[in-house]
């Protein structure tokens, strides 16, 4: 069987079977007949040589087996946009919508389920009504007839063309050009072309706000050169891109709140300096992306950084960050709330985690939300209460002093404890017979190994944890709404003894340590609420 090779199959980007692939070669090879496609897979495993065969290089391939040779007939070149969703909604010409059940459409022979919607079946009766569309997967590559898509689907707003066979952007743009209100638009998992030198700047994306890009293979460049057409675009998803250096956006991307940079192995977290003046931005995802600190070279200690001024929500975890001085840095933000960190070097340099919450707590200032979990009024005060005491000492010992006068601690105490001075004016400097005695970190004390418990809720398994003896009722309930969920306000604690069996004392007072009740290790404490 023959099959006619498209004039332009060179750089396309094809299918065979689940395989995906760009074209690199379209001709014939030595000592066969015939037309044959030279293929550079996206999985090398599905390749044997690197474009060379029999000693002529017929293609180059970026892994040395990432290439192959097909037949034409064996490559799927694709359909175009409103062939993909009439098929992929069962509608053509000929068939009529029959209903199903209550929450489905039969659409000609398919049976699409909308969960939640009870009156989309008469929404979806033409396709020109149809708002959302999803044709992931169905090998779209091109946009078919002019103006056919805008005279067939007038309502589109959200697209998603995740995993298609689009060669270029240029193509989405032709798409993309057909919709007027394009509000949402996924093109995610197509290795595309994308210009790399200013061209005519289109208005297909004039209302688009929210563009994922993830596994494109595109650049911070051409991210930069394309962003002219996003005049509105508030979120861009670029995980999983190769991105390593970042340049500071020209008179672009002014209306950008969420900034995806996930899985993308930067240079180094000074690259973030490049991206700092994004006026609106207020969520930065950075997941793995290799940084191993932070720093805002532009504020010193217990001062507010310019950069990133509207930034609410970072996201940090999986990343190589070992020190605290990092951390410090994250105070400079002024608009910071929300913090993901887990995951990091620094994150096994505590062997309590409580310990690492409470100290990550009093160094950032305005933080609501730490690892997902809301900080309570009271745990921030009790953190903040410990950290000038565990650092009380070593205050003193740097020239830190309760008169105002002889207050001159070093500047090597400041790097490691900037917040240590606004802890001071919030709730008093310490004094030294409130120092004496104490242990420098609260993780060195004793700590008993509890089984925590809830009677009136079999369905949750008995914990064990290790707490520490100087742990506060008030802390441990953070704790536990961390673990349940339940606001410290509600809960009501009492422990076991294990050694008077049937005896519970009730752990009453929320200012009082473990060790005023005299819980040792193999005590259970019981949770109610």
């Amino acid at each position: 069987m023959t099959a006619t090779v498209p004039p332009d199959a060179l750089g396309r980007r094809v299918s065979c079977g689940t395989d995906y692939g760009t074209v690199r070669y379209v001709g014939s090879v030595s000592r066969t007949s015939g037309i044959w496609l030279g293929v550079e897979w996206d999985d090398p495993q599905r390749g044997k040589h690197d474009g060379c065969y029999e000693g002529t290089q017929y293609f180059k391939c970026r892994h040395p087996k990432g290439g192959s040779f097909i037949r034409p007939n064996k490559a799927n070149f694709g359909v175009d946009f409103l062939t993909a969703v009439k098929d992929r909604y069962g509608l053509n010409d000929k068939q009529d919508i029959q209903y199903g059940t209550e929450n489905t459409v039969v659409f000609g022979t398919k049976t699409v389920e909308f969960v939640g919607m009870d009156s989309v079946a008469e929404q979806q009766r033409q396709l020109n009504k149809l708002v959302d569309i999803s044709v992931r997967e169905c090998a779209v590559s091109h946009a078919g007839q002019t103006e056919e898509i805008s005279r067939t689907c007038a309502n589109m707003r959200h697209i998603n063309l995740s995993k298609n066979l689009l060669s270029s952007w240029e193509t989405v743009i032709d798409i993309a050009s057909q919709v007027q209100n394009l509000e949402t638009l996924n093109v995610s998992e197509n290795k595309m072309k994308f210009p790399s030198t200013t061209t005519s700047i289109s208005s297909a994306f004039s209302k688009l706000k929210i563009l994922a890009l993830n596994q494109t293979e595109i650049t911070w460049t051409e991210v930069l050169l394309c962003a002219q057409g996003w005049p509105a675009l508030e979120e861009l998803y670029l995980s999983c891109n190769n991105i390593t250096v970042l340049e500071r956006p020209d008179n672009v991307l002014k209306t950008l709140k969420l900034l995806d940079l996930s899985d993308n192995q930067l240079l180094d977290g000074n690259q973030l300096h490049l991206i700092a003046h994004l006026p609106r931005l207020e969520q930065l995802i950075l997941r793995n992306t290799g940084i191993s600190s932070i720093h805002f070279p532009d504020a010193g200690f217990g001062c507010k950084t310019k950069m990133f001024p509207s930034l609410k929500r970072l996201a940090i975890n999986d990343n190589k960050i070992s020190q605290w001085s990092s951390i410090n840095e994250l105070d400079k933000l002024p608009s910071l709330r929300s913090l993901q960190c887990n995951n990091n070097p620094l994150m096994d340099t505590e062997k309590n985690p409580e310990t690492l919450i409470q100290l990550i707590i009093a160094k950032i200032s305005q933080l609501e939300v730490l690892n997902n979990c809301e900080i309570l009024p009271a745990e921030r005060r009790g953190a903040e209460l410990d950290y000038r005491k565990i650092f009380g000492n070593d205050w003193l010992e740097a020239g830190g002093h309760w008169d105002p006068e002889k207050n001159k601690p070093s500047e090597e105490f400041l790097a490691a404890h900037p917040r240590y001075p606004s802890l001071c004016l919030k709730y008093g400097a310490p004094e030294e017979g409130e120092l004496k005695g104490r242990q420098p970190l609260t993780l060195k004390n004793q700590l008993l190994t509890l089984t925590i418990k809830c009677p009136e809720k079999p369905e949750q398994k008995p914990v064990e944890k290790k707490l520490p003896e100087s742990m506060t009722i008030q802390k441990v309930k953070g704790l536990l709404y961390r673990l349940f969920k339940i606001p410290g306000s509600e809960l009501k604690l009492s422990y076991e003894s294990s050694k008077l069996e049937g005896k519970e004392v009730e752990l009453d007072n929320d200012l009082k340590p473990l060790q005023f009740y005299s819980i040792e290790s193999g005590d259970c404490v019981l949770v109610r609420w």
